[in-house]
């Protein structure tokens, strides 16, 4: 077993780059918050990528927060590769607030990021970008919170997916069995 998958599961993104007739959508688990203030994400892109190239060409992308009504999407944008897989998915690209690069007009959000930095380690580049636009379906985030009904995708192995349960646990209260 690679350690790596020892982390999981991870939350499950699609990140949206290029425009026009290059656009493209690829599923990603290694995306993480690296900064508050200024708000930034962190995405590790392998070089093989058509996605890397786009990323590297116009310094900006999108991740884009799919739902479980997305799961095929997600599956075709993780495992086809170039814009073509576009043609197969079930997906709207829709102008972004602050960037050229597209949202996708059905996921739960998006975060517009600028490219602000970018290291390689290993056999992927992290990429750094400062969030400078979003979007979210409002229904999908109440009171300033997720809600856990609206199906945000984990990805728990290969083919495995799963969504968060509706219960909440907080420590002290329900930290013991």
């Amino acid at each position: 077993m690679n350690p790596y998958r020892l982390l999981y599961p991870m939350r499950t993104y699609l990140v949206v780059v290029g425009r026009g007739e290059e656009a493209n959508v690829m599923a990603a688990d290694w995306v993480t918050i690296l900064s508050a203030k200024p708000l930034m994400v962190g995405v590790a892109i392998a070089p093989r990528r058509y996605t890397w190239k786009l990323v590297k060409k116009y310094r900006e992308f999108v991740i884009s927060v799919p739902s479980l009504d997305m799961l095929d999407d997600v599956w075709i944008a993780g495992t086809k590769h170039g814009p073509e897989k576009l043609k197969e998915m079930n997906v709207t690209l829709v102008p972004s607030k602050a960037i050229e690069t597209p949202s996708i007009k059905e996921a739960l959000a998006n975060l517009e990021c600028r490219v602000v930095d970018e290291r390689d380690y290993g056999d992927h580049t992290w990429f750094v970008g400062e969030v400078v636009g979003s979007s979210y379906q409002e229904h999908a985030f109440k009171d300033g919170k997720p809600d856990l009904e609206a199906g945000f995708l984990a990805h728990a192995a290969w083919t495995d997916f799963v969504t968060f349960e509706k219960r909440i646990y907080r420590p002290g209260r329900d930290s013991k069995p």
